[in-house]
């Protein structure tokens, strides 16, 4: 990974009560591309996103983005400065239509130069409901509406927690392929149970165990290894 990451952590340790969770986790994000987050339920994925975020502070370790020590940074500060983070529950307002829940995600923009238009033009079935109130949505559509939202605010970094869980098969392609067009311009890091696709639209991966980042490298190089399966498997 590049020394001028614009994400870094550093030795994170991250405990629930008095239960850790994270055991020195340490990872880099480039200012483009992807970075996929690979293990089994309850190796820490989502807690480590939680952390990054600022939802869950770190009890040892650190935390930079885009140059400035954030480890104690409050969430809302984080997305102020363009981070951005879709998680695994429920990221829509379903008592609001598409169109307001959109219109939402651009209140956060912090350069005044967010475009429905262009999220329409990413996922155009969203277009075609923008009346429908988000609650009465697919699982994909919401997913994809969930990613406009966090994209209006125009991030640096986004973050996405199983953006593909409970998401028809045809819907999972479409996803996959906004998330490679996506990268072509910005940073992604995707927390994913099909791990093809993660590593698809990836350049870089971290597969965590128990709380612990235990393997990690290229992604075309790590499909290949069995030391990914061993760690993936149930």
């Amino acid at each position: 990974m590049p020394d001028n990451a614009l994400l870094e952590a550093s030795g994170l340790d991250t405990h629930y009560g008095t239960s850790q969770a994270l055991f020195g986790v340490s990872l880099k994000v480039p200012s483009k591309g992807g970075v996929a987050i690979l293990g089994r339920n309850g190796a820490g994925k989502t807690t480590l996103l939680k952390t990054l975020a600022g939802d869950l502070k770190p009890t040892r370790g650190t935390v930079r983005f885009d140059g400035v020590e954030c480890t104690q940074m409050p969430t809302e500060k984080r997305v102020r400065r363009g981070l951005g983070h879709v998680p695994q529950e429920q990221a829509v307002f379903g008592g609001l239509t598409v169109k307001e829940n959109l219109l939402m995600g651009a209140m956060g923009d912090r350069t005044g130069k967010s475009s429905m238009d262009e999220m329409i033009a990413l996922f155009p079935r969203l277009g075609q409901r923008l009346a429908q109130k988000a609650g009465t949505l697919s699982g994909g559509e919401r997913k994809m509406l969930a990613i406009s939202r966090a994209l209006l605010a125009r991030p640096h970094l986004l973050m996405l927690d199983e953006p593909t869980e409970g998401v028809w098969h045809g819907v999972i392609e479409e996803i996959a392929q906004r998330l490679e067009q996506l990268t072509q311009n910005m940073a992604i890091v995707i927390v994913e149970q099909h791990v093809q696709l993660a590593l698809r639209v990836s350049k870089y991966c971290y597969v965590m165990d128990r709380g612990r980042v235990a393997l990690e490298g290229p992604a075309d190089k790590l499909r290949e290894d069995p030391e990914l399966v061993r760690l993936l498997a149930p």
